[in-house]
């Protein structure tokens, strides 16, 4: 009987699969929307503003785990797709080895560095204590966050989402725990929030990784092969998740720069709580994208073509609903969030409210970019999913902020973000249709060279690709 992956799901089914992966990505982003409420509220908005300017150092960290995570992910779901399991299981064990080493050589980078990088990512006087006690602590663990993150794919990819599922919210709710435990009793600043922020993760990375080492009924750890094609592949696959990551680094160095100059801190701080809304609505589409990839690829590798488009045009549908529906919430919530996190700051307030009306037209299309990012990874079309990223995340955007800040100001740039969404949906249309087609073609002209594999592999399995529908 088949079960996970390998199953061919309607999409109520298929949704209720990737569920766990919405509600990990919902709680890895209130991570950060807890730290900055108890952060804005018992330290004040200096220590809120240092959180956005630390962010870019800790978006490279989250640039390495996605990058394997959703890279990886795509390579042993196809490898699991071709009955490869020994391969499956090997490559897995490497991406995890891959990953720890590149996270001690960024620590052996920045950690001797990191005040003169605060420095340039723009912290004063008044904001650099509060930067270098926070990032050092995140830095310290890094190795646990990226476990976390690598381990949530990897759980989808094993059939097994729902542990992944309790593991994250056991961390979220330890982290919410630990936030007023060691903030509002032990007063303990923002290396409070930090040393919450950094055992959620360690729950998480730690549970995965004795999971992992114990299971033996599917993806574990074995004696690892040096492939370097599979690190290529990994990186090639997950570059568009990695630019994704990387871009939110340079934005947000960027917002924080315009903002400072045209408002001072309480302009970082505003952008601050705009932006992790922003993490926390679009977490909901990164979920149900990181949910269904493993489906697309496992289909891709069993040459199940016409079930991938199936599903591909029902999320399209799904993802357009829940988009309008992310919009209304937004715009509702706007004067509730100002009044959250302003701390009693009227300025603070005015630009909290007055941006989430401008920015949250950028979830009317965000949705669609990120799971066109992501099916292109799925099916390994890498390069596709990083001009996407690339596009919605990076150059749209700043040329955005330097034409429209220009011009608006800080209406300017509340709006860089839903244009750079807009005019990246536009652009993506142009050469959709000939991708998808390309892929389709692939998948058909791979039957017969995947089927005799799988055959030659396992001799009472098929793999049959329907006729295209019309």
């Amino acid at each position: 009987m088949k079960k996970g992956i390998e199953k061919k799901m309607n999409f109520k089914k298929l949704f209720i699969f990737a569920l766990p992966s919405i509600i990990m990505m919902v709680f890895m982003s209130s991570y950060q929307i807890v730290d900055s409420f108890f952060v804005s509220t018992y330290v004040g908005s200096k220590a809120l503003a240092a959180l956005n300017i630390v962010y870019p150092i800790i978006g490279l960290i989250f640039a390495i785990g996605v990058m394997f995570e959703t890279g990886g992910s795509a390579l042993v779901g196809r490898l699991l797709g071709e009955k490869n399991y020994k391969g499956a299981k090997q490559s897995f064990t490497l991406i995890v080895i891959v990953t720890m080493l590149f996270n001690l050589l960024f620590l052996a980078i920045v950690i001797p560095f990191l005040n003169p990088i605060l420095r340039l990512l723009g912290c004063d006087d008044t904001t650099l204590a509060h930067s270098h006690n926070y990032s050092l602590i995140i830095l310290i663990f890094s190795p646990a966050c990226l476990l976390q993150l690598l381990f949530q794919g990897f759980f989808v990819v094993d059939s097994k989402p729902r542990l992944g599922l309790t593991l994250t919210i056991i961390s979220g709710l330890a982290n919410m725990l630990f936030d007023y435990v060691f903030m509002v009793p032990l007063n303990m600043g923002i290396e409070g929030a930090a040393y919450a922020t950094s055992l959620g993760y360690l729950i998480g990375g730690v549970g995965g990784l004795i999971f992992f080492i114990y299971n033996r009924k599917g993806l574990c750890f074995v004696k690892p092969k040096f492939n370097f094609s599979w690190v290529r592949e990994s990186m090639s696959n997950g570059a568009s998740e990695m630019i994704n990551n990387l871009a939110a680094s340079i934005v947000t160095l960027l917002f924080n720069i315009y903002m400072m100059k045209l408002v001072g801190t309480n302009g970082i701080a505003a952008i601050t709580v705009i932006l992790y809304a922003q993490y926390a609505f679009n977490s909901f589409f990164m979920g149900y994208a990181i949910g269904v990839a493993p489906v697309f690829s496992y289909h891709y590798g069993a040459c199940n073509g016409n079930y991938v488009r199936k599903i591909r045009n029902e999320s399209y549908y799904f993802i357009i609903v829940v988009a309008i529906v992310t919009v209304i919430i937004s715009i509702s919530s706007a004067t509730l969030v100002g009044k959250v996190f302003s701390n009693g700051s009227k300025e603070i307030y005015d630009l909290i409210v007055r941006g989430t009306y401008l920015f949250s037209f950028n979830y009317l299309i965000a949705g669609v970019n990120i799971f066109n990012s992501s099916m292109f990874t799925a099916l390994s079309d890498g390069k596709t999913s990083a001009l996407i990223s690339f596009m919605r995340t990076l150059l749209f955007i700043i040329l955005g902020m330097i034409i429209m800040g220009e011009i608006w100001g800080t209406d300017g740039l509340f709006l860089a973000v839903p244009v750079a969404e807009l005019l990246t949906l536009l652009v993506t249309l142009t050469f959709y249709h000939h991708q998808y087609k390309k892929l389709d073609n692939e998948m058909k002209e791979d039957i017969d060279t995947k089927a005799a594999l799988v055959i030659m592999k396992e001799d009472n399995n098929e793999c049959l690709e329907p006729k295209e529908a019309n």
